[in-house]
C-alpha cells in the first residue's frame, strides 16, 4: 500500500446503503466505491500506487482503516501480479511496523470482475511529509524512527523478503511516532531477485543502491540497508542525499560523497563498462558525514557510515544495525520477533492472465470472507 497522506475533502455524497445486498455506495473524485455496509466512509486521503484511498469506520470494530481501491486491476497483468503479491505478503506479516491486512472485499464472482478493494491500518502521515513539514525532529525522533525501520525489516529479511523500494513516502507515521512499512508490491525473495527484468523499477532511483544501478548480476538484502541508510541521511538533513538526475548521475553523487570506489570496493560489479564508467570519473575524496550533518549525533554517524557503504557485502546487516549503540535503550533482542518461517515464493511463478489473476485473489479474499 502507498502513503496514505493527502488530505482529501469529504465526499458530497453520503453512503449510499444498497438493499439486500450487504454493501454500501459513495463517490469519491469521480470514483465509487461499493465496499460492505459496516465500512463507514470519512474521507479521502490520497491516491495509491494503483488507485484512491479513504479512510472509513469499521463499525464491527469502531476502528478506523484505510480502504484503497484498484479500479481495471487487471489492465496491467505486470502491475495486478503486483498487487496479488503484495496481498499475499501483507496476509503473511504479522509485525507492528509493517502495514497489515485487515480486509479484503471478496468480488461479485471468482472472474469476470474488475476492482480490488484492499482495507488496511489507517495511519495519519508518512515520512516524507514529516521530513518536509516544519515539525522539529530531535535525535531521539530520528532514532526511535529508525529504530521502528530496523524492526520492520528484520522480520522482513527474517522470511525472505527484501522489500526493494524503501523510501520515506512508504514509511507511514502516526502522531504518536508509530511507524509501519508499507508498499510490498515490488518486494523479493532473495533466491528470485535477479530474474524478473524488472531492475528499472527497483527502488525510486535516489534510494537505489549502486549494485542495482550498475546491474550487478545478483543483489541482496543489503540493497534495503542502503535504501534506509539514504531515509536515515534524510531525516538528519531534511533533505535526498542523493537526488540523482538520471542513473549516470546518481553514480556521480553518490561517489562524490562517499569518494572513488577501491578496486575492492568494486569486486561485486560484474559489469566491466561500469567499471570503466567509474575509473573515468574525476578523482574525488570522501566527504565526513559530519561536514554534511554537522548537528547530528556522532553516534549517528557512526551507524550511517556503515549503512552507505559502496559494496553491498561490507554493509552492515540489519542485526549489526540494531545491535549498534545508537539504539541503546531501545533494542532488545526479545522484542525484536523474527519470521517463524520464510515466506513461500513459489506462487510467483506463473505466467499471468486476466482469469489466473483473478481467481488467485478470489481465493485470498476467502481467507476474509469464507463462502
Amino acid at each position: 500500500m502507498r502513503a496514505q497522506s493527502k488530505s482529501g475533502s469529504r465526499s458530497h455524497d453520503a453512503n449510499k446503503v444498497k438493499p439486500n445486498t450487504g454493501k454500501v455506495s459513495f463517490e469519491v473524485s469521480g470514483t465509487t466505491f461499493t465496499v460492505d455496509d459496516h465500512y463507514q466512509y470519512i474521507k479521502q486521503i490520497g491516491h495509491g500506487a494503483y488507485g484512491v484511498v479513504v479512510s472509513a469506520t469499521d463499525r464491527r470494530s469502531g476502528n478506523k482503516v484505510a480502504i484503497k481501491k484498484v479500479p481495471k486491476a487487471f489492465e496491467d497483468l505486470i502491475d495486478a501480479k503486483r498487487i496479488l503479491r503484495e496481498i499475499r505478503l501483507l496476509t503473511f506479516f504479522e509485525h507492528e511496523n509493517i502495514i497489515s491486512i485487515i480486509d479484503l472485499l471478496r468480488p461479485p464472482a471468482r472472474t469476470g470482475y474488475e476492482d480490488i478493494y484492499i482495507i488496511t491500518d489507517l495511519m495519519e502521515t508518512d515520512m516524507h511529509r514529516v521530513i518536509y513539514s516544519r515539525q522539529d525532529l530531535s535525535d531521539e525522533h530520528i532514532q526511535y524512527f529508525m529504530y521502528q525501520l530496523m524492526r520492520g525489516l528484520l522480520f522482513m529479511h527474517s522470511a525472505n523478503v527484501i522489500h526493494r523500494d524503501l523510501k520515506p513516502s512508504n514509511l507511514l507515521l502516526n502522531k504518536n511516532c508509530d511507524l509501519k512499512i508499507c508498499d510490498l508490491g515490488l518486494a523479493r525473495g532473495f533466491d528470485n531477485a535477479k530474474d524478473d527484468n524488472l531492475t528499472e523499477y527497483v527502488v525510486t532511483r535516489w534510494y537505489r543502491a549502486p549494485e542495482v544501478i550498475l546491474n550487478a548480476s545478483h543483489y541482496s538484502k543489503a540493497l534495503d540497508i542502503w535504501g534506509t541508510g539514504c531515509v536515515f541521511a534524510e531525516l538528519l538533513g531534511r533533505s535526498p542525499l542523493f537526488p540523482g538526475e538520471d542513473y549516470l548521475d546518481q553514480v556521480q553523487r553518490i561517489i562524490a560523497v562517499l569518494g572513488m570506489p577501491s578496486q575492492e570496493d568494486m569486486s561485486f560489479i560484474g559489469n566491466e563498462s561500469a567499471k570503466r564508467y567509474i575509473k573515468s570519473l574525476p578523482k574525488r575524496q570522501r566527504v565526513p558525514w559530519s561536514t554534511l550533518y554537522p548537528k547530528a549525533n556522532p553516534v549517528a554517524l557512526d551507524l550511517l557510515n556503515n549503512m552507505l557503504v559502496f559494496n553491498p557485502d561490507n554493509r552492515f546487516n540489519v542485526e549489526e544495525c540494531l545491535a549498534h549503540p545508537y539504539f541503546e535503550g531501545l533494542h532488545n533482542v526479545d522484542e525484536e520477533p523474527v519470521a517463524k518461517k520464510p515466506f513461500d515464493w513459489t506462487f510467483d511463478d506463473f505466467t499471468p492472465t486476466k482469469p489466473l489473476l483473478q481467481s488467485m485473489i478470489y481465493d485470498d479474499s476467502l481467507r476474509f470472507h469464507p463462502v
